[in-house]
C-alpha cells in the first residue's frame, strides 16, 4: 500500500531513542522528511518544556523544508513514587513537588507547546497530522504514578479538543496508547519482572517500539484520512485485562 508519505515534513519529538528514533526511521522508510527533536541526540536540540526553542525550532524546519505535514508528540519522561507511603502509622514517604513538576512539565505541557508551535505551520500548508503519545496507564491509572498517568489522560483530552477545533483546517489529531514496549529503559529491569509484565497482555509478550511506530505511520497516512480524535492502544490486548 503507497501511504503517500514521500516526502512529508515529519517532526518527531524525542526521536533519538527508543519509541521515537523506532518512529523516526519508519517514517524515513516511508520517504518522509523527518527532523528529530531531543533534548540530546536529535537531529535538533530541544527542550520540550521552553517555549523559545519549540518555537524557533518549528520555524527553522519550516523555514527548511517549506512546511511541515505532521508532528509526533513522543517526547516524554517517568518519574515514578507513590502518592503516600505509610507504615506503622506514619508517611514514610510522598511524592514531591519536583517529581510530580517534572512529568507535567515534558509529557503534557511540552506536547502542548509543541501543538500551538506547529499548528499555525499546518494550517498555513493546508493542513496535517498531529498524533500525540499517551500511554494505557492514561486509560486505567498504574500504581505509583500519579504524575504520569494524569499526563497520559491529560493527552487524550488534548488529542480530543484539538481535534474538534483543528478539523476544518485539515488537521487530523490521534493519539496512540502504547503497553508495555521493549524500549532500552525497560530491557534494563529484572528479568523476572520482565516476564512478569510480558505476562500481562494476552499476547503474552513485550511491544517492540516498531509496534508503536507502525501504528503512528498508519494514522499519518491516508490510509486513516477519516480517523480524528481517537486513541489507538497498541499494547497487546492489556487493556482487556484491566
Amino acid at each position: 500500500m503507497d501511504l503517500h508519505l514521500k516526502d512529508k515534513v515529519v517532526i518527531v519529538t524525542g526521536g533519538a531513542a527508543g519509541i521515537g528514533r523506532a518512529t523516526a526511521a519508519r517514517f524515513a522508510d516511508e520517504g518522509a522528511r523527518v527532523v528529530t527533536w531531543d533534548v540530546r541526540g536529535g537531529d535538533v536540540a530541544v527542550d520540550v518544556t521552553k517555549a523559545g526553542e519549540v518555537e524557533g525550532a518549528a520555524r527553522d524546519v519550516a523555514a527548511k523544508h517549506g512546511r511541515i505535514d505532521v508532528l509526533i508528540n513522543n517526547a516524554g519522561i517517568l518519574r515514578d513514587a507513590q502518592l503516600v507511603k505509610w507504615k506503622d502509622g506514619a508517611v514514610t514517604s510522598s511524592m514531591d513537588d519536583a517529581t510530580f513538576d517534572a512529568v507535567i512539565a515534558v509529557n503534557l505541557k511540552g506536547v502542548f507547546l509543541c501543538a500551538r508551535a506547529v499548528v499555525p505551520h499546518l494550517i498555513a500548508g493546508g493542513g496535517g497530522v498531529i498524533l500525540n503519545a499517551s500511554s494505557v496507564v492514561g486509560l486505567y491509572g498504574n500504581f505509583g504514578q500519579t504524575n504520569y498517568a494524569a499526563t497520559k489522560a491529560g493527552v487524550i483530552s488534548f488529542t480530543q479538543t484539538w481535534a474538534r477545533e483543528l478539523g476544518r483546517y485539515g488537521i487530523r489529531v490521534n493519539a496512540v496508547a502504547p503497553g508495555f514496549i521493549a524500549t532500552e529503559m525497560v530491557q534494563q529491569m529484572p528479568a523476572k519482572v520482565l516476564e512478569n509484565l510480558s505476562t500481562k497482555a494476552p499476547l503474552g509478550r513485550l511491544g517492540e517500539p516498531d509496534d508503536i511506530a507502525n501504528a503512528y505511520v498508519w494514522l499519518a497516512s491516508d490510509a486513516a484520512k477519516f480517523i480524528s480524535g481517537a486513541v489507538l492502544s497498541v499494547d497487546g490486548g492489556l487493556v482487556l485485562g484491566t
